[in-house]
């Protein structure tokens, strides 16, 4: 660790991700996408394993769930890009989802929070927007986001980039994200790599292991 003025820098793994002022953020665990990733065995025994080497050291855990807005609320390339996505050529057509109380919307039953993490109900792909998540950082003393879950390449890395721009240290567990589409997933970490430590969750549990 280094200082300059009053400012610790943080420079080892095991300073990083020290448990008490890091948190877990599960992204988008959430059956209506679990079903669909490429590496769906390797990525629930990775999650699972991090999540409970996390809890042995008492570190905060949050989940995030997509929880869409009425298309009132929606803005227009929001819906475009659902359109695209389902392949329909009228928002009339859309299918529901991930709609509240859906089987599809809920957590995977191998990921089930516990009582004292967090679930933020969000309709963004950045858990930044739209939500209190940075006062409660604050109040909570977090400085590094450890990030699991789906998509890799769209909620993980916007909301990664947004950790970073935000100032908090930043690591990705890269075998604990997934995506239905391997290519895309590989790319987004490529890219993480250059605003976030990006590594194995075997490491990242390991450096929990010494605490």
């Amino acid at each position: 660790m280094k200082t300059i003025g009053n400012k610790k820098i943080y420079e080892t793994p095991e300073e990083i991700m020290k448990p008490e002022h890091t948190m877990l953020i599960n992204w988008d665990l959430q059956n209506g996408l679990v079903k669909n990733i490429f590496n769906k065995n390797e990525f629930v025994k990775n999650v699972k394993s991090l999540n409970e080497n996390a809890r042995k050291v008492k570190m905060p855990i949050a989940y995030t769930k997509i929880t869409p807005l009425p298309f009132l609320y929606m803005s227009p390339a929001m819906i475009g890009s659902y359109m695209r996505r389902f392949g329909v050529d009228d928002p009339a057509k859309l299918p529901a989802f991930m709609a509240p109380g859906s089987e599809d919307a809920e957590i995977y039953n191998d990921f089930m929070p516990e009582k004292e993490d967090y679930i933020f109900n969000k309709n963004t792909a950045s858990i930044f927007i739209g939500t209190n998540f940075i006062n409660m950082l604050k109040a909570a003393g977090i400085e590094t986001l450890i990030f699991t879950g789906i998509a890799t390449e769209i909620g993980v890395e916007s909301s990664v980039r947004d950790s970073a721009v935000y100032g908090y240290y930043t690591v990705v567990a890269s075998d604990s994200c997934s995506s239905h589409d391997r290519e895309s997933h590989e790319a987004a970490l490529k890219s993480m790599s250059s605003v976030s430590m990006v590594m194995k969750t075997a490491d990242i549990i390991n450096v929990l292991k010494k605490y």
